[in-house]
């Protein structure tokens, strides 16, 4: 399983345009190092080999989580207040 802490997001451009098949995303926060952390896990498509096995995680500490909240609500006016 491969795990991040998000520290930067940036803009790039892609001429992918493939919308991905669904998965479940689980999250938990929990504080460590003296910070809280999100941590967004997401699960494989159920006709993997290992049912509910982790993909990937990552995880966003305070300005990473205020960070995302800005690139959706430009993303997605209308989904935020």
């Amino acid at each position: 399983m491969d795990m991040a802490l998000i520290k930067e997001f940036q803009s790039v451009s892609s001429n992918a345009q493939k919308v991905h098949g669904p998965v479940m995303c689980g999250y938990r926060t929990f504080t460590a190092d003296g910070r809280r952390l999100l941590q967004l896990d997401t699960y494989g498509s159920t006709d993997r080999k290992i049912l509910d096995k982790i993909s990937q995680s990552i995880q966003l500490d305070a300005e990473g989580a205020r960070e995302l909240v800005k690139i959706i609500a430009e993303s997605f006016p209308d989904a935020v207040r």
